[in-house]
């Protein structure tokens, strides 16, 4: 433990954070030296609060200041020696072009025995916008020293309170971040894995993910190192350090990527320092020097840490604090994260929020309470406490009173300094003994299948668990999710299973036992919805639910068998084809005719159902096709694809369709082009690819490059006409074609060739015969740019295609 100790002490001496007014090549020094207390109360109204509660101040404000000075520190009293004595000088500011009148700066001598005079009793003037404090080891003239310098030049001191504000309160989310990864660390260093990533997130902290994986001991001190690069802008505090003029600061937010600007860190302090030992610099003299401070606020001390050690030998040290801006108090817009409701079975629920580190880092936001509203329109405010490692408010651990169950309304609220404060609204849920019942039909779950049951119960945000039991079998967890804030859509899959009772269990968070709810599972009988058929068809479709219960169908002599079966939003559509005999030919459904359709089940019942033959579909023969290769690649070799039989994927394909007998084509019909099961399809029409030969006759023009990327091999075509298809007609294979680019081949006869060229993957195999009696395979993936081939026979080389294996290619020999 202390070797563990002892490098968290390491990295934070190596991880200084800030600058001290040295040179600009000088390595940051960090603001690690303890100074004087402040105890500073602030009185608005009737209301006082400590220094650490108070955001900004107001014109009014009244103000106590003491300086809490140690006992060994202290003088005895009167004008003996008995310890260092200190001149604490307070000054308003009104403006960087306005110097503030002598008396808003006033003087304490905090060594005096009455209050009145070792302390600062100060009203908040009308106009005046920032205050700063000065400390200063008791020197003839200081006061003198100290007025002029504050009315000399007040826009060095303007700008001094404004950056040394911000980079306190960017001091506060980095101290909170390095509190909390300590005490994770020192508790159960496990967690950090998930606690880290939400302290970051709540303080607006640089996460550094790498130590996130190592060796759990590790993890601490590496997200501890190097702080320097841990704060990050956070935009409400930036708004409480505005100018004058209402230009924000952003000092404390810059990248430092240069020597000159801090040595490539990135800080909230670095460049406040610089700037500071800049302002600083016009006044130092021979006997005063100005060394600025953090301040660190708890209740109503103000501790002031510094970044040099102060000297009381000349020039002496003047520490420099800033105190809250004057300006109205402005409560952050703080947003819920909650992405439902939340659950307060048990103490200790957390309520999300983002937008404001500066509710985890300081007290600014105090008094925080949440108001419960429960069905019956009662209210309770209960307490709660921010946890910037569970990313919120945390509700306080006392137990709820009975009456506040079920769904609530909350709304965070509390006080930001001195104004009222309101934070989102969430709603929180808690079982109050409901249970839980369907949603609709207790025993229209179905076997075979997975089923969508939906539970309706109080606060099922705070569910833990859904089992799934049947007789004595074992629990099968299930999935599930919140619904409409009051309900549970439940997924219960009973594949593999039989009809009979099935229980639900739903367990509380921390509860005992589980509540039940009994449900049916039953095997789903056939629906028949209706069958089409058209004219002239030798197959149709039967459409409703569970079909693939069904054996056949016959309509007078003719019987049907299944012959596809496919799912279409909850709809179940199979194709039924004409058992091949004598009688399906001769006896081919007329349009008009009607009839009874008798539909055999698998467990042996028979449904009957009425069916009219509609009109013939539109249908047409492949009549004459061409093949019109695209232009050769510059530097390749042309293949030579045969008669047609292939459409290489740079070339267009004319072909031409006729009716059918008694039909005739329109300037409305269009024609369907897809790959293989009806994939990526292309729909030419008239004008777009299709021309109006005759009555009888279709002309279409299809180039690959107009179909969808990722079709290849065979091409289908059907006719569209009105609402209605044809069927599917084989029509070419579209080839993705290989780049060959040279086919060398020794004078050695026995040596093979070798082929070059790009996307040779596209090449299944090479033979030196258009029988491919003794191949060379490419392996599958095949990247390279060469191949080992057979030397051709006849001064031909034949390639049998990936997309067209059925149809070789020939390369001719140059």
């Amino acid at each position: 433990m202390k070797d563990h100790d002892s490098r968290f002490r390491t990295g934070a001496v190596l991880a200084a954070v800030l600058l001290a007014p040295l040179p600009a090549l000088a390595d940051p020094a960090p603001f690690e030296l303890t100074g004087p207390d402040l105890r500073i109360e602030v009185t608005r109204g009737q209301q006082t609060l400590p220094i650490a509660q108070v955001p900004s101040l107001a014109e009014g404000d009244k103000l106590s200041i003491h300086a809490a000075l140690p006992e060994n520190q202290r003088p005895d009293g009167g004008d003996d020696d008995g310890g260092q004595k200190f001149l604490l000088t307070s000054a308003f500011l009104r403006g960087a072009t306005n110097p503030p009148p002598k008396d808003w700066v006033q003087t304490a001598s905090t060594w005096k025995k009455k209050d009145k005079d070792k302390a600062l009793s100060l009203t908040v003037p009308k106009g005046a916008r920032q205050l700063v404090l000065l400390m200063v080891p008791d020197t003839g003239g200081a006061e003198g020293v100290l007025l002029d310098a504050v009315r000399g030049k007040p826009g060095e001191f303007v700008r001094a309170s404004q950056d040394l504000n911000q980079a306190s309160l960017d001091h506060s989310r980095l101290v909170a971040f390095m509190a909390a990864i300590k005490a994770q660390d020192n508790t159960a260093p496990e967690y950090l894995r998930t606690v880290a990533p939400v302290l970051a997130r709540s303080l607006s902290i640089k996460l550094n993910d790498e130590c996130l994986s190592r060796v759990v001991e590790m993890q601490a001190s590496c997200l501890l190192q190097n702080r320097e690069t841990l704060v990050l802008s956070d935009v409400h505090s930036s708004s409480l350090a505005d100018t004058l003029t209402g230009t924000p600061t952003d000092l404390a937010l810059q990248l430092s990527a240069t020597r000159e600007a801090g040595g490539g860190y990135y800080s909230a302090y670095i460049a406040v320092a610089r700037d500071i030992a800049k302002i600083f610099g016009a006044f130092n003299n021979p006997q005063f020097n100005y060394l600025p401070t953090l301040a660190q606020r708890r209740e109503e001390t103000m501790s002031l840490l510094l970044n040099a050690a102060p000297s009381f030998q000349k020039p002496k040290s003047v520490m420099v604090a800033a105190l809250p801006a004057v300006e109205a108090d402005i409560p952050p817009q703080l947003r819920s994260t909650a992405k439902g409701p939340v659950c307060v079975a048990r103490p200790g629920a957390v309520l999300g929020v983002e937008g404001a580190p500066l509710i985890y880092s300081t007290a600014f936001a105090h008094d925080m309470k949440v108001k419960l509203t429960n069905a019956s329109g009662q209210t309770i405010d209960v307490p709660v406490i921010p946890r910037a490692d569970q990313g919120g408010y945390r509700i306080a651990p006392e137990e709820l009173p009975s009456a506040f169950a079920g769904s609530m309304r909350a709304q965070l609220h509390g006080t930001w300094g001195f104004a009222p404060f309101s934070g989102p609204d969430f709603l929180l849920q808690r079982p109050d003994g409901t249970a839980w019942k369907v949603a609709g039909e207790a025993d229209a779950l179905v076997i075979g299948r997975d089923n969508a049951v939906v539970l309706e119960g109080a606060a099922p945000s705070c569910v833990e668990d859904v089992l799934l039991r049947q007789g004595n079998g074992a629990p099968r967890p299930l999935d599930w999710k919140v619904q409409d804030g009051n309900r549970l859509a439940v997924t219960v899959p009973l594949k593999g299973v039989g009809p009979g009772e099935v229980r639900v269990e739903v367990r509380y968070q921390g509860a005992k036992g589980a509540e039940t709810v009994m449900l049916r599972a039953r095997a789903e009988a056939s629906r028949i919805d209706g069958f089409e058929l058209h004219a002239g068809d030798s197959q149709g479709v039967l459409t409703g639910q569970r079909l693939d219960q069904v054996q056949s169908l016959t309509l007078g002599e003719v019987e049907y068998r299944p012959d596809g079966l496919t799912r279409e939003d909850a709809m179940d559509r199979l194709r039924l084809t004409a058992k091949p005999n004598e009688k399906a030919q001769t006896q081919a459904p007329e349009q008009g005719a009607s009839g009874k359709a008798v539909v055999r089940l698998a467990d042996g019942r028979s449904v009957t159902l009425p069916v009219r033959v509609g009109a013939p579909r539109p249908q047409a023969v492949l009549l004459n096709r061409t093949v019109y290769p695209g232009p050769a690649t510059p530097g390749t070799r042309v293949l030579e694809l045969g008669a047609g039989e292939l459409l290489p994927d740079n070339g267009e394909l004319v072909f031409s369709i006729k009716a059918a007998p008694d039909a005739g084509f329109d300037a409305r019909d269009m024609i369907e082009v897809a790959g293989g099961e009806g994939r990526g399809t292309v729909r030419l029409s008239a004008g777009k690819g299709l021309t109006l030969e005759s009555r009888q006759v279709l002309v279409a023009r299809l180039k690959a490059a107009d179909l969808p990327p990722g079709v290849f091999g065979p091409l289908r075509f059907r006719l569209v006409g009105g609402d209605m298809t044809g069927d599917w007609t084989p029509l070419t294979t579209l080839a993705r074609l290989p780049r060959i680019e040279n086919l060398a081949c020794g004078n050695e006869e026995a040596k093979p060739c070798t082929l070059t060229g790009r996307d040779l993957f596209l090449i299944e195999a090479v033979a030196a015969d258009a029988a491919f009696a003794s191949p060379v395979a490419v392996p599958p993936g095949f990247t390279g740019s060469s191949l080992g081939v057979p030397r051709p026979a006849a001064g031909k080389l034949y390639l049998r295609l990936r997309d067209a294996p059925q149809t070789p290619v020939v390369l001719p020999q140059p």
